[in-house]
């Protein structure tokens, strides 16, 4: 597999090394001692989750401020353009956010480390979203960032408006938002 770093360190683009032929393909989406051996990290995945979004969904960007979860994400079907957002705010890089396209052809997946907000759009006609988690899902911790917020500046690539949730249309700024020291 190859590491490739992001404008911000500590958010990684994974790119498998994928075996193919005229039958198909395979790959090992993750391998423990793959990861720790490549990137120094060997992660506590604790949930695996499955979501599956039309085109122009929008989700994100959510975290959690107790419990906050690493996320390991990749696409298995369509195409989405995925986004992480440094909400620590003693580092260097807080505020700032990363995107990358992450897609069934390129295999291509994205370490998404605790103390980051996350969410995706989906580019193609619908989008098969699988992540694992490094800790659980508590609803009561979760919080959401404003997806358009101009502090931030996130170039999404809008067709038209996103679809977004209920929850997702209530995100914050990041200056009214709760954040990580």
């Amino acid at each position: 597999m190859r590491v490739i770093p992001t404008a911000i360190p500590d958010v990684l683009i994974i790119e498998p090394k994928v075996f193919g032929d005229a039958r198909g393909f395979f790959f090992e989406s993750y391998n423990e001692r793959a990861f720790v051996q490549a990137m120094g990290l060997k992660l506590p995945f604790v949930q695996d989750n499955h979501s599956r979004s039309a085109r122009g969904v929008l989700r994100g960007l959510h975290y959690q401020i107790t419990q906050p979860q690493g996320k390991l994400v990749r696409v298995v079907r369509g195409s989405v353009y995925d986004v992480a957002v440094d909400l620590r705010k003693s580092s260097p890089t807080f505020g700032r956010w990363v995107g990358a396209e992450l897609s069934e052809a390129n295999h291509r997946q994205l370490w998404v480390p605790p103390g980051f907000a996350h969410g995706f759009l989906v580019t193609s006609e619908s989008a098969d979203f699988l992540y694992k988690t490094t800790d659980y899902y508590a609803p009561e911790h979760e919080r959401c960032i404003a997806w358009n917020d101009p502090a931030i500046g996130i170039q999404w690539p809008l067709e038209a408006a996103p679809v977004l949730s209920g929850k997702d249309q209530l995100g914050k700024l990041l200056s009214q938002a709760e954040v990580y020291a």
